[in-house]
């Protein structure tokens, strides 16, 4: 019997919540498919390297591993807590961002305080797109939503949208004063921060 007989079952647990195949916890840890597979089915028991070199490369540290599926749902127990300006910051042609809760790695949803700073989709530039879904609440000033499928719509302090990231969109700030908006970013993708930060491109 393997040394970690519940290891095959916190491993299908972690990627059912992520929604991860063999192939992609394979990339991100560096351990074979076939030797994930054998895990997942008890067939195999690992040495406490080859734990750690999962653990890790999942962004977890062990005992956050070995703790997966364990009663009273209690999961992963992560928290992050921000303060004000905590965070961190991008700067790009259209936006600035503040990525919050950096401290927990591969989040399934993405918190992010942006500042809106184009006015028009000749100054903004082709529509973006991500995977996942987001949710927008505008905090300061107004904006106008632009998307590849619907018409433009304007929203005010308070009001907020939930749309479909893989489609085209575009965030307008309305008037001489730029907006502030709350977003939060969900993907079953791992490491979507990463992937958000790398596809917006910072300024010169």
């Amino acid at each position: 019997m393997a040394s970690h007989p519940k290891l095959g079952e916190h491993l299908k647990v972690l990627r059912r919540r992520h929604g991860w195949t063999l192939q992609d916890v394979s990339r991100q840890t560096g351990v074979a498919v076939s030797t994930l597979s054998k895990v997942e089915n008890d067939q195999m028991s690992l040495t406490y390297d080859k734990i750690q070199q999962i653990s890790e490369g999942l962004g977890l540290n062990i005992a956050e591993f070995l703790a997966l599926g364990e009663p009273h749902g209690t999961g992963l127990a992560r928290r992050s807590v921000n303060r004000r300006d905590d965070g961190l910051r991008q700067t790009t042609h259209n936006y600035d961002y503040l990525y919050l809760s950096t401290d927990i790695t591969r989040k399934r949803m993405v918190p992010v305080l942006t500042r809106v700073r184009a006015r028009t989709l000749e100054e903004f530039g082709p529509l973006l797109r991500h995977s996942g879904e987001e949710f927008i609440f505008v905090l300061e000033g107004a904006i106008e939503v632009h998307t590849e499928h619907y018409q433009p719509v304007r929203l005010e302090t308070g009001e907020s949208t939930y749309l479909d990231s893989t489609m085209g969109h575009a965030y307008l700030a309305i008037g001489k004063a730029d907006a502030l908006v709350l977003g939060v970013c969900s993907s079953a993708q791992p490491d979507l921060q990463k992937t958000l930060i790398s596809l917006f491109r910072p300024t010169e």
